[in-house]
């Protein structure tokens, strides 16, 4: 009896332990504590911020990411060449910000 109990257990384990290595995310290998991951989302939340203060109507499809060390990735897409500057050049005001790669695609004037 303990035998059939015991075999949907071992194969429940054999799936789910693999499945637990590949669970983190490449891009946040550098996030070790929560402290990191903290000052990580207050940068991104001030960067946020500061876009949408900025009212950039184009840059509405923006995505910020931020690493341990400050760096600031701008992903998404942009009407102009100028709004993609611009969102760059605001991230970069931003306190903590230490650079800013900007791969914002600008899909052109509309």
């Amino acid at each position: 009896m303990k035998l059939k109990q015991l075999a949907p257990i071992m194969i429940a384990a054999g799936l789910v332990i693999p499945l637990a290595g590949h669970a983190a995310d490449e891009t946040d290998k550098d996030r070790g504590s929560a402290k990191v991951w903290v000052h990580d989302s207050v940068i991104t939340a001030k960067v946020k911020t500061q876009l949408a203060a900025n009212k950039p109507t184009s840059l509405a499809k923006l995505h910020v990411d931020t690493t341990s060390s400050g760096a600031v990735r701008l992903t998404g897409s942009a009407v102009t060449v100028a709004d993609s500057q611009r969102a760059e050049s605001i991230a970069k005001t931003v306190e903590g910000v230490t650079s800013v790669d900007n791969r914002i695609k600008v899909n052109g004037d509309k």
